[in-house]
């Protein structure tokens, strides 16, 4: 029988689902999912003490092509079993967790089929239940009990729910009441707001959220589901994707433009004046909206963020705790903090994934631009521009990424051997290792010869090491590279750039 542990991603379920990319064999049918159901039903019971009949279970899923297939199989699965499913169609991947939210639905538990940016062949699962996200060890048992588990049939049609209607209008409450515009009912009168959906799930929230509130969406693009993706990447991380919406900004003269990914729990944005509001700058922009509310908050980030975003966040009052990059790992922290005492209202990665405390700790690109825009509206109110929030952030002058191949078989107890030997060296070589650093080894450089630095890590899943370097002037990338490949000389199963 299929090893199905090996479709753990983290705190996701992700694979092969189609063929067409050659050398990729698919590892996840309908059938699969079919036997995850299965395991999902069994943990939620053992959860909240409910039998399988008892419970109700949302499906929804983004605009891959292998969804209906997926969901089909996932469904069964979860019916044979005795549960309640309800189908949800095209939705994002957090209005999913909102049905268990939701007065109207309060569902048990949701399921996303979704494999986020990734290419058309892949499919995944992202499960929810009243405490958010699964953790990876929910993910493990879920599949430790769909591995015993055979494929099982059910007649019975799913019962079909819209629960997107219910998302879209609690985004529309939102910016109706963060706005109190004289028109009420049509707070974003006068915006010229274009979004671009990258042929995913997030067509929606320009017609259903910006257009429903008086906003014009023209030049708004690839808000049509197509699982095939012809335009670009459904990624804000994405250098094609960006320039895509930087150029829909500029030739519409619009005042801001939106980015989802494929399934919307990531965002970025372009300001009128074709600036990119992404990495460093979708946090700073995020965290000085909310500045005035958590003064003196801390704002929980991955590692790879600059010193730049660390000096902005103190000048407007806020503190940064660098910590793991995982959308899950900056979440979990920001909540561990709040459960210390620590007020820490931001959990944000510089991929776009952010999590509001006043929102659940949910990850949601649509909800971070509900804030976006309320922010937008009010600065036009006042005759000011979205980008005087983050006008103080000093502008980036170069950052490179190297993502070195780990070429033995145990390939993180290497990793982590090159990290010690980095380090070590590092120091012997008197150059500053910043202390506290909570993934890989972080190095600054501060003097008249070099400014700037470096942040070599272990990737989470794959035989990869990411090097992350930002130089504040002319050449001084240049330096840090030669001097880190001299810190890395003799290390021969580690691919050095």
């Amino acid at each position: 029988m299929d090893n199905l542990l090996k479709l753990q991603n983290g705190s996701d379920i992700r694979g092969i689902a189609v063929e067409g990319v050659e050398g990729e064999q698919v590892n996840l049918t309908g059938d699969i999912a079919n036997r995850i159901g299965q395991g999902f039903v069994a943990w939620l019971s053992k959860k909240t003490g409910k039998d399988a009949s008892e419970l109700r279970i949302g499906v929804g899923h983004d605009s891959r092509i292998t969804a209906d297939v997926m969901k089909e199989g996932v469904m069964a699965g979860m019916q044979a079993k005795g549960a309640a499913v309800y189908d949800c169609g095209l939705v994002s991947t957090p209005s999913m967790f909102m049905t268990i939210v939701f007065p109207e639905t309060k569902f048990d538990g949701s399921i996303m089929i979704t494999a986020s940016h990734l290419p058309f062949n892949r499919n995944g699962l992202k499960f929810f239940d009243k405490d958010g996200g699964l953790e990876g060890t929910d993910i493990k048992e879920i599949l430790t009990i769909a591995q015993d588990c055979e494929v099982v049939q059910c007649d019975k049609k799913a019962e079909t729910f819209d629960s997107l209607s219910l998302y879209t209008k609690s985004m529309c409450e939102k910016i109706k009441s963060g706005v109190n515009a004289e028109d009420y009912e049509k707070p974003l009168a006068g915006l010229h707001v274009v979004v671009d959906a990258g042929n995913g799930a997030g067509g929606f929230f320009a017609e259903r959220v910006l257009a429903e509130l008086g906003a014009d969406i023209s030049g708004s693009q690839f808000l049509n589901p197509d699982g095939m993706f012809p335009n670009h990447i459904p990624n804000p991380e994405n250098a094609k994707a960006m320039e895509a919406i930087k150029s829909a900004v500029l030739d519409n003269q619009a005042d801001l433009g939106i980015i989802f990914d494929t399934d919307v729990d990531r965002m970025s944005a372009v300001l009128s004046d074709g600036s990119e509001v992404n990495r460093d700058a979708i946090i700073a922009m995020m965290a000085a909206i909310i500045a005035k509310d958590y003064p003196g908050g801390t704002i929980v980030t991955d590692s790879v963020t600059s010193d730049r975003l660390t000096r902005f966040l103190e000048s407007i009052g806020m503190k940064q705790h660098r910590f793991k990059r995982g959308y899950k790992n900056v979440i979990n922290e920001s909540k561990r903090l709040n459960e210390e005492g620590i007020v820490s209202p931001l959990a944000i990665e510089t991929s776009g994934h952010g999590a509001l405390s006043e929102n659940y700790f949910l990850d949601d690109g649509a909800y971070m631009a509900v804030k976006l825009l309320i922010a937008a509206a009010l600065a036009k109110k006042e005759g000011k521009q979205l980008q005087s929030f983050i006008e103080d952030l000093e502008p980036e002058f170069e950052s490179r990424e190297h993502r070195m191949k780990l070429l033995c078989e145990d390939f993180k107890s290497y990793g982590q051997e090159v990290l010690k030997t980095f380090e070590q060296r590092a120091k012997e070589q008197g150059i500053y290792v910043v202390p506290n650093n909570y993934e890989g080894i972080r190095i600054s450089f501060d003097s008249d010869e070099i400014k700037g630095w470096a942040l070599l890590r272990l990737s989470l899943h794959d035989p990869l090491m990411p090097l992350n370097l930002e130089g504040l002037r002319e050449g001084d990338c240049d330096k840090m590279e030669e001097i880190i490949r001299g810190l890395l000389t003799g290390l021969d199963q580690l691919e050095v750039f």
